[in-house]
């Protein structure tokens, strides 16, 4: 990693406590030489200007992130394509991916500025809406790509592919596509697994399907999901990563597959995807 001149940072609206500690942040860079780009969340704090946070990573070597999983969700969606590490900080609530505490941001900074710091990758998934035979919109998600209903108690349904080959028609309140990292999100409120960060694979969940026995599936890495709407106009809705999609028409296509890019998080020393696991899901100890 090259020498860390420049840092971005993101952060999350709306948390009192962050008034103090991003004026610190900036001058504890400041003092280590280093330059602080802010987005305009951030910026707020310090009662001044910032940038778009799709601008933030340009020309930055690393990108602290402030708040919980949903502000590193967007700030993966930033820096998707390039290779500048997320360094996440938890100020939300369960944080399965902002695994760096208040207490270890600056210990974990300055592993970071001596190129000590441990980086683990993670694969992103694209998503294209397809719609008349032509592409009208692609997205990139760390968690999830999701179609759901948007009528009440009523089920859309859902023709699945994989690599061509027909699964099912899904009659279910919805359908999640999910990377590993995704799989402890919404995936996993749905009945889906747990899936080790390493393993090769994408998750398939329906949400609550009418057919008891449709239960989620594990295919390879490289495969191609195709699921095409047959739901009514505007009765159903796609979602990436929980925060930005739009409606989808009767027929629309929406194609997965793992995307080129990988998001690489910092995450501490001694943290690894069990001990997370035991801490936020509240596993027992030994």
């Amino acid at each position: 990693m090259p020498d860390i001149k420049v840092v971005g940072i993101m952060a999350k609206p709306g948390i009192p406590h962050a008034s103090a500690i991003l004026p610190e942040l900036v001058a504890w860079l400041k003092a280590h030489g280093v330059e602080a780009r802010l987005d305009e969340e951030a910026a707020v704090y310090l009662n001044r200007a910032g940038v778009p946070r799709a601008e933030v990573p340009d020309g930055t070597q690393l990108v602290i992130v402030l708040g919980g999983d949903g502000t590193l969700l967007s700030a993966a969606r930033a820096v998707a394509g390039r290779e500048i590490p997320l360094f996440p900080v938890n100020l939300g609530g369960l944080g399965f991916l902002t695994a760096i505490t208040l207490d270890q941001l600056y210990p974990e900074l300055e592993r970071a500025l001596k190129g000590e710091q441990r980086v683990v990758p993670r694969r992103m998934l694209h998503g294209d809406l397809v719609r008349g035979g032509e592409i009208v919109k692609s997205y990139e998600a760390l968690n999830d790509v999701v179609i759901a209903k948007t009528q009440i108690a009523r089920m859309i349904d859902l023709d699945t592919y994989v690599d061509s080959q027909y699964v099912s028609t899904f009659k279910a309140d919805g359908l999640i596509v999910a990377t590993p990292t995704g799989s402890t999100a919404y995936s996993l409120s749905a009945g889906g697994p747990i899936v080790f960060p390493a393993v090769e694979a994408l998750c398939i969940t329906p949400v609550c399907p009418h057919t008891l026995t449709n239960r989620p599936v594990l295919v390879p890495e490289t495969s191609r999901i195709e699921i095409i709407c047959r739901a009514s106009h505007n009765e159903a809705f796609l979602t990436v990563d929980g925060q930005i999609g739009e409606p989808l028409r009767q027929d629309d296509h929406v194609v997965c597959r793992s995307s080129q890019h990988k998001v690489h998080l910092v995450r501490p020393p001694k943290m690894f995807f069990f001990d997370v696991l035991r801490q936020k899901l509240k596993w027992g100890e030994r």
